[in-house]
């Protein structure tokens, strides 16, 4: 009986990770078969055990939007910690707003959340930074918002002004880190810090491949904060996660990525938004399709872009018929196996265009972090010419960012 109470255990648990058939297995098939088991990515957020005692006894303020959720039901984490008794006392929201809802670009304001009673503080409206009045009477920044991975996507630019704010009012700030959704590779241009904008804040590439742990990491410890200042970072790490897994986002990160489609071709075409041409702004299927009424001979594929509350009020190209590529089914597996973001598209479309004079807006050079780029493109240099130049900075940048990470 003895023997029975001993290895029934040891029974149980081999039948929770393996059929029965594989009982009958080698030692080293059995080895083989452990190396299959995987367990779930978990964001920092779902491990509530890892924080919620540090919560406690704070006066929390907390950067969160729609995807700055707790489980499978996706329940948002302001939500969760008031009911655990954490004071959360403030709601900072970066573009598109707390609930994730303003368009693009749209100035967000002030407001009181009507579903917590608690003050709802835009960081895309009158200004980009908290004042210390924001911060006034908290003792703790809580960071947590689903990054895409591309270096002019505006939450990263918000983390900046965050950690600056934090520095300089004393206050630590707890960062709860997600994945990246296109975090398995590095590439693009790495921008020219004179040209600094809130969709390019820092010197690195389209692509950075890093978390917004790493990413804040990278921050702190390359003194890019206003006097080389330093924010005093409580990081809550993924669970189960490396930059080589694919992750599908529970939660849209902002109303024109609504598909994981699209969240993979953001850093391909985001480009485009510096140029005449339609990037679906104004359909269901935004990030998704290039287009323009002056391609009609060029491309049979067509799309109309129209006003749509909430996503794109006055799309470009807004109620014309556009020509051009469609990419919904797209296989983004090419960028994984490549690991290069795709070029093609655009020098195709610059050569096919008939105006090239209007092709380019002046956002062009915002977005690709130089004045080269668009030189290059009108000069006629092939893809290989222009990844050429994008050396030695795009080596020397990956060697920065090693410093920093904090999964393989």
């Amino acid at each position: 009986m003895k023997r029975i109470k001993l290895y029934l255990p040891l029974a149980l648990i081999c039948c929770l990770f393996f059929e029965c058939d594989n009982l009958a297995q080698t030692p080293r098939e059995h080895k083989t078969a452990i190396k299959k088991i995987t367990l779930p990515i978990l964001p920092a957020a779902d491990q509530v055990q890892l924080y919620i005692d540090y919560l406690k006894g704070r006066n929390v303020g907390m950067l969160i939007n729609q995807t700055s959720v707790i489980g499978p039901k996706l329940v948002l984490v302001v939500d969760s910690l008031l009911k655990a008794g954490i004071k959360v006392k403030k709601i900072f929201g970066p573009e598109h707003g707390f609930r994730g809802n303003a368009s693009n670009g749209s100035t967000v304001n002030d407001s009181t959340d009507p579903v917590t009673g608690l003050p709802a503080i835009s960081l895309y409206g009158k200004h980009y930074k908290p004042t210390p009045e924001d911060l006034k009477g908290i003792d703790l920044m809580v960071f947590d918002v689903q990054d895409v991975g591309a270096r002019f996507y505006t939450y990263i630019s918000t983390l900046h002004y965050v950690m600056e704010a934090c520095a300089e009012n004393n206050i630590e700030l707890m960062i709860l880190d997600r994945p990246n959704p296109n975090g398995f590779y590095v590439d693009g241009p790495v921008m020219d810090t004179a040209y600094r904008s809130f969709v390019g804040m820092h010197p690195v590439p389209i692509v950075h491949g890093m978390t917004v742990a790493e990413y804040a990491r990278m921050i702190n410890g390359e003194g890019w904060l206003k006097n080389g200042i330093k924010c005093k970072l409580k990081i809550i790490k993924v669970a189960n996660y490396t930059h080589a897994m694919p992750y599908k986002l529970p939660v849209n990160p902002s109303p024109n990525l609504n598909t994981n489609q699209s969240v993979l071709l953001y850093p391909s075409l985001c480009l485009f938004e510096g140029t005449t041409l339609s990037l679906g702004r104004g359909t269901l299927f935004p990030f998704q399709v290039v287009g323009h009424p002056l391609l009609k001979d060029k491309y049979s594929y067509s799309f109309k872009p129209e006003s749509i509350a909430g996503m794109s009020e006055n799309p470009p190209q807004k109620d014309q018929l556009c020509y051009g590529i469609d990419l919904k089914n797209y296989n983004t597996n090419i960028f994984r196996d490549s690991q290069k973001l795709n070029l093609a598209w655009l020098l195709e479309l610059y050569k096919a265009f008939p105006d090239k004079a209007h092709f380019f807006n002046a956002y062009f050079t915002k977005l690709a972090g130089n004045k080269t780029l668009q030189q290059q493109i009108i000069n006629g240099k092939t893809e290989t010419e222009i990844r050429a130049s994008w050396e030695p900075e795009l080596s020397e940048f990956k060697k920065i960012r090693s410093k920093y990470l904090l999964y393989k």
